[in-house]
Order: structure tokens, then sequence, then C-alpha cells
């Protein structure tokens, strides 16, 4: 998918540590209008700036519902810590093309403060 830029882009952010959420699977999805099962439509990793460029080409980026899910688990596993969210699902509703800007999704944890009991994303 090299060449032009996708038309859509994620930028995965750890902020407990201040750097960006390199080598985070991720997956891509657009939700059948007519059974709404969700296609899967590609795969990535995200890179070392936290971004997976090349997610998906303007010729298949067709209005429609979108999900992207991030493989948190085994992304903070890998780094010898534990998940509250095994995944995480950003779900982009009835999204219609219109323009040449890149749609940008954005996730990310917050550092968890000792005296809180909960996380939040």
């Amino acid at each position: 998918m090299a060449g032009s830029p996708s038309p859509l882009t994620t930028h995965v952010l750890n902020i407990a540590m201040g750097t960006p959420g390199s080598n985070m699977a991720l997956s891509l999805y657009q939700q059948d209008p007519s059974t709404s099962a969700w296609d899967l439509i590609t795969t990535g990793t995200t890179n070392n700036d936290g971004r997976c460029p090349g997610l998906i080409t303007q010729q298949l980026f067709t209005p429609g519902v979108y999900k992207l899910h991030f493989d948190t688990a085994q992304y903070w596993a890998s780094m010898g810590e534990t998940s509250f969210y095994p995944y995480v699902e950003h779900i982009q509703r009835e999204l219609e093309i219109k323009c040449d800007e890149p749609i940008h999704c954005l996730t990310h944890r917050r550092k968890r403060q000792p005296q809180q009991q909960q996380c939040s994303i």
C-alpha cells in the first residue's frame, strides 16, 4: 500500500510511559450493512512512532461503519505488564467519505494513580 497515504490513520500513545505505542497489533473491520457482521479488511502493527501507515487504500475506503480493534493485552504483556482491557475497539459510525483529509483515530491509556481503583482510556 505504499505510494499514496492511507485515508484512515491511527496514532497509539502510551501516555503512562510517555512514548508512542509501538508494536501494537490492530485489525480494521467494516460492517456489512445487510447483516451487521464485521468483515475483516486488514491487520497491521504500529510502527516505532505508534502509527500504522497504509491501513487501507483510497479505493477500498468506501462509506460505511468501520471498527479498529487494538490488541492491548498482547501489547502490555510484551512489556511485562497486565492490561485492564484485553482489547480496545474504536467504532466510527456511518463514515461518509467527502473530503481529501485523512480520518485520524486516537486511543490511549492514562497512567493509573496509586489511590485510584480503576483505569480509564
